[in-house]
């Protein structure tokens, strides 16, 4: 309580004074870059270089997974096509001619990461990866995605696959109003078709009350990538961070320091907070 009440009266004395909000002492980040968003109204909350273009990594797979629940039937049954099969990366490990239904691939897309089922979801839904991958495109533009741009379904390495904090988190607020989406990340643990017992990868869904996804996102080149979202409060809050070796800890005290203050001081325009 004391905590909250000393972060209030900062909030005051520098609104006050006309300083700026960042002496507030919002928790700095390892990020390269970072936003936290208030998923409702879109305001921007907090940022660190929120524009700076990145490799997407896994966390491609939000728009893979929304355009999946958007316009696939979930409850058919695919067949596993050999082009799916031995993809690079993290793996369902699906076999030729196998038979998984759409929410199984889903969910392996989503919790397990399988870069496989990615390519399995997007021949199912548009025939061929390049017209998903069109899709994905479209889509992007649509919700005015202006600094990103996809290559793949998956998010492993290309040139042509990046985006930003700032997109990812206007993504992930408008694919957290697709009720199948969100219960699919929201998921800890589920057993799907093939024997499979799928584990969520995303620590925070155990560690943060209130959490509800969204996705983790590595390679090597791009390193770490986090993309979570809070729902607490009567609010939901989304973080991004990029290229973070301590995304963990920087998201659970980001949400510690945003979520115990009022909406109405969190939304008083221009507030957004740097480091």
């Amino acid at each position: 309580m004391k905590r909250i009440l000393s972060v209030l009266a900062a909030f005051c004395c520098t609104l006050c004074l006309g300083l700026p909000v960042r002496a507030a002492g919002a928790p700095a980040v390892s990020a390269a870059s970072c936003v936290v968003m208030d998923a409702d109204t879109g305001v921007l909350l907090y940022e660190k270089d929120p524009d700076r273009v990145c490799l997407m990594a896994s966390t491609t797979k939000i728009m893979t997974a929304l355009l999946v629940c958007q316009q696939c039937d979930l409850d058919a049954i695919l067949r596993v096509p050999e082009q799916a099969v031995g993809i690079e990366g993290s793996s369902l490990y699906l076999r030729p001619g196998e038979e998984l239904s759409g929410h199984d691939l889903l969910y392996g897309l989503m919790l397990q990461s399988g870069n496989d089922a990615a390519v399995a979801l997007a021949l199912a839904c548009a025939g061929s990866q390049e017209a998903f991958v069109a899709q994905m495109n479209d889509t992007a533009k649509h919700l005015g995605l202006a600094h990103t741009h996809y290559a793949n379904p998956h998010g492993l390495d290309s040139e042509g696959n990046y985006s930003t904090a700032r997109d990812l988190a206007v993504l992930t607020c408008e694919a957290l109003r697709n009720e199948t989406f969100l219960q699919v990340v929201s998921t800890k643990t589920i057993a799907i078709r093939g024997d499979r017992s799928l584990t969520n990868h995303n620590k925070l869904l155990w560690q943060v009350e209130g959490c509800i996804g969204v996705k983790t996102g590595y390679t090597r080149q791009a390193g770490r990538l986090l993309v979570s979202a809070v729902r607490r409060g009567g609010r939901t809050l989304v973080c991004v961070t990029v290229r973070d070796p301590d995304d963990w800890r920087d998201h659970c005290a980001l949400y510690d320091y945003f979520l115990p203050l009022s909406s109405d001081t969190l939304h008083r325009p221009g507030l957004a907070i740097g480091p």
